[in-house]
């Protein structure tokens, strides 16, 4: 018993002092690195952008364009442009609320949490990932358990585990972000049991409002053959003005 508890103490230092040796070679946290990787996706106070997303199925796959605003972490509007079909409909995150917007049937419709692990237009994205109710940044505790190359770029492989008191969709997650320009370029997705449900990947790198970013993101489940989901960033700006307002159940019906 006592060579076991040995083995296991020199296990935890082992542990320690590989993420201490991390942290010091870096000069920055984990926390600080994925932080990083964010602002770089989102703006660090705001953004713009237009995209197609296409969602691919074995027998079929439709396309859906839509421009997207972001405010820091606590609001998001999303207006779906294409098909003619679903164009129109609008998705609003403010602070702690999710609404959707569907001038179809003129219907506004509050999104209970319950909804968020849901497909977000039959995609296999889900309206979690599009609105951004949890924060990679605030609802997880994070470790840097490795560094890998990615798409020729060397990457920190980066460990998020929820703390106890998150309101996540996800067990755990791995990502590996580039070391230079802090790019996303490889998201493993968790249950919490343990098991992988998917994969995302950024590809593509070009410069988009002033800065690098994958033009390509794919997203393939683990368990269903033939599904995937691609989004192609047509246009990016970043740390523009919008005010709080803009974020309003008024704006979801006559944003454009």
């Amino acid at each position: 018993m006592k060579n076991r508890n040995t083995r296991s103490g020199k296990t935890i230092l082992a542990v320690l002092l590989a993420q201490a040796i991390f942290t010091v070679a870096s000069g920055q946290t984990a926390r600080e690195i994925v932080q990083k990787a964010y602002e770089k996706f989102t703006g660090e106070e705001s953004s713009y952008s237009t995209m197609n997303m296409t969602i691919v199925r074995p027998t079929w796959e439709r396309t859906v364009t839509f421009k997207s605003w972001t405010k820091g972490k606590d609001y998001a509007l999303t207006l779906i442009t294409g098909p003619a079909s679903e164009k129109g409909q609008s998705f609003l995150k403010r602070k702690n609320e999710m609404w959707n917007w569907n001038p179809t049937i003129d219907r506004l419709i509050k999104l209970p949490p319950s909804m968020m692990s849901q497909g977000w237009m039959g995609s296999d994205y889900t309206n979690d990932d599009i609105l951004r109710e949890s924060s990679i940044v605030d609802d997880y505790t994070h470790e840097i358990i490795g560094e890998e190359k990615i798409e020729g770029r060397d990457c920190y492989k980066i460990k998020l585990t929820p703390r106890e008191e998150a309101a996540v969709v996800w067990g755990h997650q791995i990502r590996w972000i580039d070391k230079k320009d802090y790019l996303t370029l490889k998201v493993e997705l968790y249950d919490e049991d343990g098991y992988l449900v998917r994969t995302e990947t950024g590809s593509e790198i070009k410069q988009m409002g002033g800065r690098l970013l994958p033009a390509r993101l794919e997203l393939i489940p683990a368990d269903e053959e033939g599904h995937k989901t691609i989004i192609v960033i047509d246009h990016m700006e970043f740390n523009i003005p919008l005010d709080d307002r803009f974020f309003s159940q008024q704006n979801m019906k006559r944003v454009r």
